[in-house]
C-alpha cells in the first residue's frame, strides 16, 4: 500500500533536549533524524516546510543500558515537559510555584533552572518550543517555526516580557493579559484559542502517549474502552490472537457505575486531560471484568475471570490500546521497559509493526527503553533497527546519566551489534563483580573486607 504523502501533514519528533532534569546533570539530545549510518527502510521522509522540502525521520528509538542508569529518567523528562505544557495554567496553583525535578545529586544545581526543548513539525511545518524555569516560575520560553524553510518567531518570553513575531500578534499580545508567572505561555495560548499556539499545544496533547508501568491500570482501561468501537476493536482482537496467549475472543460484562467512570476517565488522563487522582482509585484489571476467551481442549472455548489472567497477559493488553491509538493517529509513543514480562519475539513483532510503512503509514514514532540484547541484532539481516536507532544511556562519577548514539562509535555497517554490546564493547552495561555477590551472602567472605 502506497501513501500520498500530499494527502495528509504527518506530525513528527525530531529531537528532545533538556538539562538539570532528574538523573540528567548536563546537556542531553535525543535525535530522530535519519544519518547517513542508518537504514534506509527505516527512515520516512517527512515534509517540514510549506510547499517545500522533506527530512528523513526515524521511526524507532531504543535506549539500552544498565539498571539504573537512567534510560526511564529520559522518557520522564518528555512526560515532565508535556505535564507542564498541558497542566500549568488550567490546572496550576497560581501560587504553587513549578514543580520540577532537578538534578539532585550535586547541591548546588537543586536550585539552577532546567530547560527543555522540543523539535517538532506539526501540521508539516517544522517548530522549535522551549522553556527554562526553576522552582518559582518560567524564566523563559520560545516559539519558532519554519514554514518557508527558515527560523520565523511566533514568540520569545523573558519572565513577563513577551516579544511576539508577525502571526497573530494581536492575539499573542491578549494572551499576556492572563498570563501568571508560573505557567507557560503555550499553556495559555491554548486556552485562548490561539490557533497557531494551540496546534503545538494538541501536539502535546494528542501525539505524545506514555506507557509505563504506572500507567499500566489506566491503559488497560484504554484498551477496554476501546472495545467498544467496532474498528478498534477487531484491531485489539487481531492483536491479542497474533500474540499467540491462546486468547480467541473478548467479552465485556456489565459494569457498575463506578467502573465506567474510570473508563470514561482512562483516556482522558492518559492524554493528560485531566490529573491522576491521588490515592488507589486506578480500576484493577478484576474491577474491568474483562473476560478473555481460551481455546480449550476438544476444539472448546473458555472464560477465564480475569485475576486468572498471566501478568504477561495483562501487560500485552494494556499496551495494546496506546499502540493502536498511536498507528492510527500518527503519534509517538513512548514505553518504559518494553520488554517487561513480555517475551523478545513479541516484542520484536511490536517493534516491525512501527519500522514497516505498510503497518506504520501515518508516521507514528516508538521510543522505548530495554534491556534485550536481541533487538540490536547481530548481522544486518536479523538487526531490528538502523545503527542511528540505538542509543545507549550510562551512570558517570558523579552519579549523573549520559545519553550517546551507537553512531558516535561508528559501528561497522556489518559489526555484531548485539554481541559486541554484551562484550561491554559500547558502555552501557553493569560493571560485576562475582566475588562482591558471594561476599554478600558467605559470612566468611563479607568478614575478609
Amino acid at each position: 500500500m502506497t501513501i500520498d504523502s500530499t494527502l495528509f501533514f504527518p506530525s513528527a519528533l525530531l529531537s528532545f533536549r533538556a538539562a538539570n532534569v532528574r538523573s540528567f546533570r548536563d546537556d542531553l539530545e535525543l535525535s530522530l533524524l535519519a544519518t547517513k549510518m542508518g537504514e534506509k527502510r527505516y527512515s520516512r521522509s517527512v515534509p517540514w516546510q510549506q510547499k517545500g522540502s522533506s527530512r528523513g525521520v526515524l521511526a524507532v528509538a531504543g535506549i539500552f543500558g544498565a539498571n539504573g542508569s537512567g534510560k526511564s529518567n529520559l522518557l520522564k523528562a518528555m512526560n515532565d515537559m508535556r505535564r507542564h505544557v498541558l497542566l500549568s495554567f488550567r490546572s496550576g496553583n497560581p501560587t504553587g510555584g513549578m514543580p520540577r525535578q532537578p538534578f539532585l545529586l550535586d547541591p548546588d544545581l537543586r536550585s539552577q533552572p532546567s530547560r527543555y526543548e522540543v523539535d517538532v513539525v506539526v501540521g508539516g511545518v517544522r517548530h522549535e518550543y522551549g522553556f527554562i524555569i526553576d522552582d518559582q516560575e518560567v524564566l523563559e520560553e520560545w516559539a519558532y517555526w519554519y514554514p518557508k524553510g527558515r527560523a520565523a518567531l511566533i514568540f520569545r518570553r523573558e519572565r513577563d516580557q513577551v516579544e511576539t513575531g508577525a502571526i497573530e500578534r494581536q492575539k499573542t499580545r491578549a494572551v499576556q493579559e492572563v498570563l501568571r508567572p508560573n505557567a507557560l505561555l503555550l499553556s495559555t495560548a491554548a486556552s485562548a484559542k490561539h490557533v497557531t499556539l494551540l496546534r503545538l499545544h494538541q501536539w502535546f496533547e494528542q501525539n505524545l502517549l506514555f506507557a509505563d508501568a504506572h500507567s499500566r491500570a489506566w491503559r488497560q482501561a484504554l484498551t477496554t474502552k476501546m472495545l467498544n468501537n467496532d474498528g478498534h476493536r477487531q484491531r485489539i482482537l487481531d492483536l491479542l490472537r497474533a500474540a499467540d496467549l491462546g486468547i480467541t475472543d473478548a467479552r465485556k460484562h456489565e459494569l457498575n457505575p463506578v467502573v465506567q467512570e474510570r473508563l470514561r476517565r482512562a483516556a482522558r488522563i492518559l492524554y493528560g486531560i485531566e490529573e491522576e487522582p491521588d490515592g488507589d482509585d486506578e480500576p484493577t484489571f478484576e474491577e474491568l471484568d474483562i473476560r478473555l476467551v481460551h481455546r480449550a481442549a476438544g476444539g472448546h472455548t473458555m472464560e477465564l475471570p480475569a485475576g486468572d489472567e498471566s501478568l504477561g497477559t495483562r501487560v500485552w493488553f494494556g499496551l495494546i490500546g496506546p499502540v493502536v491509538q498511536a498507528l492510527e493517529s500518527g503519534s509517538v509513543l513512548c514505553t518504559d521497559e518494553l520488554d517487561a514480562s513480555l517475551h523478545p519475539a513479541l516484542v520484536a513483532e511490536l517493534v516491525r509493526l512501527f519500522q514497516d510503512p505498510e503497518t506504520n503509514p501515518q508516521h507514528a514514532q516508538l521510543m522505548f527503553n530495554s534491556h534485550d540484547p536481541t533487538l540490536l541484532g547481530n548481522t544486518v539481516d536479523d538487526r531490528l533497527m538502523g545503527r542511528d536507532q540505538v542509543w545507549f544511556t550510562e551512570k558517570v562519577n558523579e552519579g549523573s546519566t549520559r545519553l550517546y548514539p551507537l553512531t558516535d562509535l561508528e559501528p561497522r555497517k556489518q559489526e555484531a551489534i548485539g554481541k559486541r554490546y554484551l562484550e561491554g564493547r559500547y558502555g552501557a552495561t553493569p560493571i560485576l563483580s562475582h566475588h562482591e555477590f558471594a561476599a554478600a551472602v558467605e559470612p566468611e567472605l563479607a568478614g575478609s573486607h
